[in-house]
């Protein structure tokens, strides 16, 4: 019997749940390119989405619907997609939500962003470099001359058999970008449509407000309990880690906003 798609709150919004591709566990370094530190984390196994959630393209005919990914996306709105998909599917939603405040129940067995570990081991499927195969062959970037997001599965995929995790749409993380530097900005990844190669890397990671509006920005669905009730760390990210990493004595480099500290006031 097929597995229906399902429509999420946002106009023509759509997810196939029998698109969850299941990723093994496995040990994975992380490179801080700011401090310069390694991280080696050790996964346990999750489901994450073979492409991006998508919406129908524009002006497209083909016989079989194409999509292409959804743009642009909020992480907010990402998250909240991600409880609404869970309570209409009989899951456990992975978040508790209250204003700008995020918290990720790591038991949960609903959908969910993938944590940087997951999401950069998942792209790799095995590989070890850049990217997991020819640039050309793999991800639309600027090399390709599009002027937007392109329909989804129409490059090759990696070994675990994903598609568009390089290029095409860069794609929201659980993790904050850099708790010392960007306060509540969150992690991006992949790369997008517009990016020149050095941008579309496995490893290649940027952030952004959490609220920000960009074309060139998505997500795909993860799925997985990775931890217990009350743990706050799972899959590479530890909530412990982004508080030290926050709390910042002396003087702040010019630009940089600590989470949790008040954005400086500019003099008038």
């Amino acid at each position: 019997m097929p597995v229906k798609r399902r429509t999420g709150y946002a106009r023509g919004m759509t997810f196939d749940p029998g698109e969850l591709v299941s990723i093994p566990g496995g040990e994975i370094t992380l490179r801080d390119a700011r401090t310069g530190s390694t991280q080696t984390v050790n996964l346990l196994p999750f489901q994450l989405a073979r492409v991006p959630v998508t919406v129908p393209a524009a002006g497209v005919q083909h016989e079989r619907p194409r999509a292409v990914p959804h743009t642009p996306v909020t992480w907010f709105d990402a998250v909240r997609w991600c409880n609404r998909e869970s309570a209409a599917a009989g899951l456990r939603p992975a978040y508790r939500v209250a204003g700008r405040e995020v918290q990720w129940d790591v038991s949960a067995d609903g959908y969910r962003l993938p944590t940087e570990a997951e999401w950069e081991w998942a792209c790799r499927a095995g590989t070890t470099g850049p990217t997991y195969g020819p640039l050309h062959a793999i991800a639309w970037t600027a090399a390709d001359a599009v002027n937007g997001p392109q329909p989804v599965g129409g490059k090759a995929a990696n070994f675990f058999g994903l598609f568009d995790t390089i290029g095409n749409v860069w794609e929201w993380c659980w993790n904050y970008a850099d708790t010392a530097r960007y306060a509540d900005y969150r992690a991006l990844r992949g790369g997008g449509w517009a990016d020149p190669a050095w941008s579309n890397r496995a490893s290649v990671r940027r952030g952004s407000a959490p609220d920000a509006v960009i074309d060139d920005v998505g997500f795909r669905v993860a799925r997985g309990a990775v931890g217990a009730v009350g743990d706050i760390h799972a899959q590479g990210w530890s909530a412990d880690a982004d508080a030290e990493r926050a709390r910042i004595t002396g003087p702040l480099p010019v630009g940089w906003t600590p989470l949790g500290r008040p954005t400086p006031l500019r003099s008038r």
